[in-house]
């Protein structure tokens, strides 16, 4: 393996942190309902970001694979959208600085990937790395918003109640990180807070409302959270909305909050978990059943976003 630091530069003056925490929402993997995106761009929007090292893009990603999107204007390329992996530098609510490490997911070298930012949290002496995004799971929307916590150590995420036994899924480069952290003694909490699976390719604000607060719950960090509270409850009438105008949508949500509520009433006397993802089929009875009404209000409200 070629030299993990030849994969990132570093500003000329890197700052002198006291063991900060770093977050990490990587763009490539699962993201259900936006909820990191949005999660971030909250983030972005209410702190101002300052750019301590970047990534190197070209070596990082497959181009044929994500097109970058780039301007034509009559007769000339106008504009590129240089894609980018970075670790920024952030002040919370209360002037606490942490670091966000950001951006595209790589494509290719997770290992000098994941030995760069190890290289990184041990520069910045990082106390603690918390990564998240959204995952579609048989839950109905009108119930509280749960989530999948795992950590490298299980005293970190003591609190919480697992939904699943030992599964295999697809890896990422955030999970081989996590993995790998693990392995060198750093400790590293993961959120994937469960969206509706009718809802999951649809900004859905609550769940990037939810992610903010168990970030905020694990590290202690004052996270902006109006705008998505507003944001999400203005989605919520939207939906509910929808499902008032349609016995057939009722009828769906009924048969998820019936299945929801007898797990949960049951998952503590069973001796093995039934996982809810939404991937199982035999989870989700009613996951064809999904009203017309429903889905059409869904691609209309992202066309309405688009344009």
């Amino acid at each position: 393996m070629r030299d993990p630091a030849d994969l990132y530069e570093l500003r000329p003056d890197p700052p002198e942190l006291a063991e900060p925490v770093m977050l990490v929402a990587l763009d490539g993997f699962v993201d259900a309902g936006a909820a990191a995106r949005q999660a971030v761009g909250s983030l972005l929007e209410d702190f101002e970001a300052e750019e301590i090292a970047t990534f190197d893009i070209d070596r990082l990603l497959d181009y044929r694979s994500r097109r970058p999107v780039m301007t034509f204007n009559r007769d000339a390329w106008t504009g590129y959208a240089d894609p980018k992996l970075a670790l920024y530098l952030l002040r919370d609510g209360e002037g606490t600085p942490f670091l966000l490490l950001n951006g595209l997911e790589p494509d290719r070298e997770w290992e000098a990937f994941s030995q760069a930012v190890i290289q990184l949290v041990e520069r910045f002496s990082v106390s603690l790395t918390v990564g998240f995004h959204g995952i579609p799971m048989a839950v109905p929307h009108t119930r509280p918003a749960t989530v999948t916590a795992h950590a490298t150590r299980a005293e970190l995420v003591s609190g919480f109640t697992p939904w699943m036994g030992t599964v295999q899924v697809p890896g990422s480069a955030a999970s081989l990180l996590e993995y790998r952290l693990g392995e060198a003694g750093h400790d590293f909490i993961g959120y994937a807070v469960h969206v509706p699976s009718y809802l999951a390719q649809s900004e859905y604000p609550r769940a990037a409302l939810s992610v903010l607060e168990y970030v905020a719950g694990a590290t202690g960090l004052a996270l902006p959270t109006s705008r998505l509270e507003e944001a999400a409850s203005e989605t919520d009438a939207e939906i509910e909305q929808q499902v008032q105008a349609s016995e057939e949508v009722q009828r769906v949500v009924h048969n998820l909050e019936r299945q929801y509520d007898d797990f949960l009433a049951s998952r503590d006397l069973a001796a093995d978990l039934d996982p809810l993802l939404a991937g199982d089929e035999s989870q989700l009875p009613t996951a064809d059943e999904l009203g017309a009404e429903l889905e059409r209000y869904l691609a209309e409200r992202d066309r309405g976003t688009e344009g």
